[in-house]
């Protein structure tokens, strides 16, 4: 069986630079205001119990997301992977992935269907 790839988003170091929306759109080719393969979403600012405010910038793939397929055929990283001003992305297989993120709470893993 073929291995499956993805992505493992650890959002506690996302600071919302959009540079993985962008690297998307230049890869691909999309004009502004069309489709991506990922977009940014912002939550919050909220005032939690502690009296801190939680601010979360969640990088989240849309079904166009391919994992770059081209560039990862050459062996190289994702597009957004390898933009990600502050390396919150990593790319690698479903295993490899599951057990980074057992020491990061604050993560999710996309797979794109295959």
């Amino acid at each position: 069986m073929a291995k499956k790839y993805g992505l493992l988003i650890d959002y506690t170091w996302c600071t919302g630079c959009h540079s993985c929306e962008m690297a998307c759109k230049v890869e691909h080719g999309w004009q502004a205001g069309e489709a991506n393969g990922i977009q940014l979403f912002e939550d919050g600012p909220r005032l939690m119990p502690d009296g801190k405010y939680e601010y979360n910038y969640l990088p989240v793939m849309t079904s166009l997301c391919d994992l770059c397929a081209d560039r990862t055929a050459m062996g190289k990283l994702p597009t957004c992977v390898h933009h990600c001003q502050s390396a919150c992305m990593k790319y690698g297989t479903v295993d490899e992935l599951a057990e980074k993120a057992k020491e990061m709470p604050r993560t999710w893993i996309y797979v794109p269907e295959q």
